[in-house]
């Protein structure tokens, strides 16, 4: 039993990977999406933050939908029992509903699960969204109309983004609440955004001269049972992570630096009878920026530095290897098909399964959350140690030149903040996935959370590009009170960077700025 599996794991990884061969960037400014291509957080991102990305179909995707949608009219046709197409939903799975009253139960349920609550989410998290869906549908299992999937392109290509609420997704069946709001405008009806307010669908759409498809057979529990909308928040939410722990190993070398910190801890010997991968290349990441600099390893009489620093591979380290888990997910997750029931061809048949439910993302996400928090916390005690005399090597207290203490406060505060930002992600990084509630009269009895999983994730993520912006402006401040022709090849280039946003404080400003161009 165990050598089959194997061999079915090795099945599944050969085809992922020559799937993993293509769509690895966008070509002029368009995106093939489909069974032959592969997304990536990174290419969601960009469609996300790009209004003017472009996405088609691939010919492929077009021959396998169209023969998707094929099985469900024959299923219609037939009058057979199949879970969504002709019965009722959730706990109404036993209820037949007549031919003629089919694509009215695909609007009913659009329309009654368009329930969500609270903030609603950006519209570069709906256009992520809407791109997973698209990616999902277009594999070809999911019975919807070659029609209905062109107009989800439209709007995509024109930007017509679906007004959706943050909260009401328990994460399976899918995001049944978000993704429902997102439908609303597949018929016509709900809001969309325009220059930024909210204004109504249909009025848009009569203007654009779009006909929406509507929902027909199966097209609404397609459309609405996925997990999209925490996928798509989770692509963003991973990319942006990505870039902010190749921040933090710049950031602790310039405050090495700063503080005349000792080199011995990223010795390569140290880290090569320790086999952890992220600690090998946080430690190799820190020697090039430093090298060459004169400031590290001047100060013999002390023994070790503190944690924050010494610590940097092993704990930055950690968190890219969480971050490597992470990522492979959610690539597996934005090319996987998330609804149900499925459709197959060869022979036709539709199964029921549970594909929509969010644990793969609920985990992911948790993770996610919790190493960048770390990522937070860890520099919040490197700014601590930039302000404190005791321990930044001489340095005035506050980094304010020492003439002007006690009149003047210099970098106190930033340092609270920090601490703020740090708190309030301790309190984000409870993880959702740990937590159940029986939803549709105990028929669909346990539930990821995994929605909530991403958009707590999103919110640590923020915070700790906060944190890590406060320890580049305390650091260069130190810097400058040193020498910053004596920094490293690496750490030179950032300081110069950051001195074109901002200058030295020489006296008491508004630090919010400073912190916001940093």
């Amino acid at each position: 039993m165990f050598i089959i599996r194997q061999k079915e794991g090795r099945k599944q990884a050969l085809l992922y990977a020559k799937k993993k061969r293509y769509n690895e960037s966008m070509s002029k400014n368009t995106l093939e999406v489909g069974p032959d291509h592969h997304l990536t957080p990174k290419l969601v991102s960009e469609v996300a933050h790009n209004p003017k990305a472009k996405v088609i179909l691939s010919p492929r995707a077009k021959k396998k939908i169209l023969a998707s949608r094929r099985v469900v009219e024959r299923i219609v046709r037939q009058r057979k029992v199949v879970y969504g197409i002709t019965t009722g939903f959730g706990s109404f799975k036993d209820t037949f509903i007549e031919k003629e009253d089919v694509r009215e139960l695909q609007r009913n349920l659009i329309r009654s699960h368009s329930s969500g609550v609270g903030r609603n989410l950006s519209p570069e998290m709906v256009r992520a969204a809407m791109l997973v869906r698209l990616n999902s549908l277009a594999q070809g299992y999911s019975g919807v109309r070659l029609e209905f999937l062109e107009f989800l392109v439209t709007l995509i290509n024109r930007n017509i983004v679906p007004v959706v609420p943050s909260q009401g997704s328990v994460g399976s069946s899918g995001d049944l609440a978000p993704l429902s709001h997102i439908g609303l405008v597949m018929m016509g009806e709900g809001e969309v955004w325009q220059k930024g307010k909210v204004v109504n669908a249909a009025t848009v759409l009569k203007k654009a001269r779009l006909s929406p498809p509507g929902f027909m057979e199966k097209e609404g529990l397609a459309f609405n049972n996925g997990t999209s909308v925490m996928t798509g928040i989770a692509a963003v939410a991973f990319h942006k992570a990505e870039h902010l722990v190749e921040i933090a190993d710049l950031g602790a070398s310039l405050t090495l630096e700063a503080v005349c910190g000792i080199t011995k801890a990223y010795d390569p010997r140290v880290q090569n009878i320790r086999f952890q991968p992220g600690q090998t290349i946080v430690a190799k990441n820190i020697r090039d920026y430093i090298k060459g600099s004169k400031l590290v390893d001047t100060m013999p009489e002390r023994v070790q530095d503190s944690y924050s620093l010494r610590c940097v591979p092993q704990v930055h380290g950690a968190i890219r290897d969480a971050l490597r888990y992470v990522r492979g997910v959610v690539e597996g997750e934005l090319n996987s098909v998330t609804d149900n029931p499925l459709i197959f061809t060869n022979p036709d048949e539709a199964i029921s399964g549970g594909n929509f439910h969010g644990e793969p993302i609920a985990l992911a996400m948790d993770m996610l959350g919790i190493a960048l928090a770390e990522l937070a916390d860890i520099a919040e005690r490197r700014i601590a140690k930039l302000i404190d005399p005791t321990m930044n090597g001489g340095l005035p207290i506050f980094l304010i030149p020492k003439e002007k203490g006690g009149l003047h406060n210099g970098l106190m505060i930033p340092q609270y903040v920090a601490a703020s930002l740090v708190s309030e992600n301790k309190v984000l990084a409870h993880p959702a996935s740990v937590d159940s509630i029986p939803t549709s009269v105990n028929q669909e009895d346990h539930v990821s959370m995994g929605t909530i999983a991403a958009r707590k994730a999103w919110e640590i993520i923020l915070n700790t590009e906060n944190v890590l912006a406060i320890e580049y402006l305390n650091a260069t401040q130190a810097i400058d009170m040193r020498d910053p022709k004596k920094l490293g090849e690496g750490t030179k280039k950032a300081y110069r960077a950051i001195r074109k946003k901002t200058s030295f404080i020489k006296s008491d400003r508004i630090l919010a700025k400073d912190i916001e161009k940093v």
